[in-house]
């Protein structure tokens, strides 16, 4: 009872069975105190706009970014191993790399020449042979950079600090990884053991933390100095688990928190020290289009996201064989909401 208690304060929505079932795990509980606590329905706060409409042959979309240098949208392509861009109100052109794996995290630090793009192995294909590692498209030449990652490592998660430093989440392994084009070999920031599959990554304000999350541990703090890994604590009554994608705006964290009940894109406030949770505003919630928002970036003062994730529909790396493409959207939400 504790524990539903302990939800509701948060929010928590259950699904039908599970309120069917909880009161018979609750013997002697008074039923009325019980059904109080189950509650049914959530509060719908929709307060993004529609930007695009992905085409349906990019498939399963993960991420999306706007860079600046040309104003082109570029989505990320898991199932289609590729990218697509758009500039404008232009058509999309689709760019292939020579044996890349599932296209996921996309990153661009703020006045960097260079794109980043994480080529990993995460769909559960037999594809074994795919490049797993970090993709870079530098807009001073033209060229792509290649970064491999260690042997059995799949990147995903990527955020890229000053310096073209890029942090990467290896989901499947456990690890969290460092590396630049100055330094290719990878450094391990947090070896596989500790998280049982790390996600979103963002640094701190001052560059000295590093938030990973990871469904199972929450958001770790992890001390770039030191190595320290400690969970993002919190007063308030606030689920601070269930993060996805997430990205540092000013003193907070913006997550898509698409691991809770109801799914919601939520803004941390960070004590000076960076450490805990002071305050929290969501942003939005059981949004009517979503089937599961995924990742995307900040962009100025919005996020861009990808709303209608198709993991569901994707068996070993492929669409179901009763399945066709959809395409996804894609919205933007403001962040500077009161």
């Amino acid at each position: 009872m504790v524990t539903v208690e302990w939800l509701y304060d948060r929010g928590y929505v259950f699904s039908k069975v599970a309120r069917q079932q909880i009161p018979m795990l609750m013997a002697g509980v008074d039923p009325g105190r019980i059904a109080e606590r189950l509650r049914a329905k959530a509060e719908v706060i929709e307060k993004s706009e529609l930007l695009t409409i992905t085409p349906a042959e990019a498939g399963l979309v993960e991420s999306v970014l706007r860079d600046p240098v040309e104003d082109r949208l570029i989505l990320t392509s898991v199932s289609e191993h590729a990218i697509f861009g758009r500039k404008g109100g232009g058509d999309w052109d689709r760019v292939d790399f020579d044996g890349a794996g599932n296209i996921i995290g996309i990153a661009l630090a703020p006045g960097s020449r260079v794109v980043w793009l994480a080529s990993g192995h995460i769909d559960g294909s037999a594809d074994e042979d795919s490049f797993r590692g970090l993709i870079g498209l530098d807009h001073a030449n033209y060229q792509e950079i290649y970064i491999e990652a260690p042997e059995g490592v799949s990147f995903s998660d990527i955020t890229v600090v000053e310096g073209e430093t890029v942090f990467a989440s290896d989901p499947v392994g456990g690890g969290v990884y460092r590396l630049s084009i100055e330094m290719p070999l990878a450094e391990k920031v947090v070896a596989p053991g500790i998280f049982c599959s790390p996600q979103g990554l963002a640094v701190s304000e001052d560059g000295e933390l590093l938030y990973v999350s990871d469904y199972r541990y929450g958001i770790a703090v992890v001390d770039l100095e030191t190595g320290e890994v400690s969970r993002l604590t919190t007063d308030l009554p606030l689920i601070v688990d269930g993060v996805d994608g997430m990205w540092r705006h000013g003193r907070e964290l913006i997550v898509v928190q698409n691991g809770t009940c109801p799914m919601r894109i939520s803004a941390f406030e960070l004590s000076d020290d960076g450490r805990e949770v002071i305050a929290y505003r969501v942003l939005e919630q059981a949004h009517s289009e979503w089937t599961e928002p995924l990742s995307g970036n900040v962009d100025g003062h919005r996020l861009i996201y990808v709303v209608n994730g198709q993991w569901d529909r994707l068996v070993a790396g492929k669409l179901a064989s009763d399945e066709a493409p959809l395409p996804s959207q894609i919205r933007t939400l403001p962040l500077d909401q009161k």
